[in-house]
């Protein structure tokens, strides 16, 4: 079963390029949607995974888009965070 969950924050734009970084970093993102009232400026799929260097186009286009709006609402779809493992020691390790 898939699960997803949907986030929404409203930015003004120059808030917009450091929120972005911060939500890719914390992980487990999947689809990015920058609006500005209901139009789709841009839309960024994204994987668990992702290189820097395949985020660093995107990251520049948010950033142009940042410089052009005043304000806007990124929308991001996550998916559940990978549950932890518990490790477990027995008396012989």
């Amino acid at each position: 079963m898939d699960e997803t969950r949907q986030e929404s924050f409203k930015l003004q734009g120059e808030q917009l390029l450091d929120k972005l970084k911060q939500i890719i970093h914390e992980g487990n993102v999947r689809k990015v949607t920058v609006k500005q009232g209901e139009r789709v400026l841009a839309e960024f799929p994204l994987t668990l995974g992702v290189a820097a260097a395949v985020i660093a186009p995107v990251l520049a286009a948010i950033g142009a888009i940042a410089a052009l709006v005043t304000e806007c609402t990124i929308e991001i779809e996550r998916t559940p965070a990978p549950a932890p493992e518990e490790h477990r020691h027995s008396a012989n390790d």
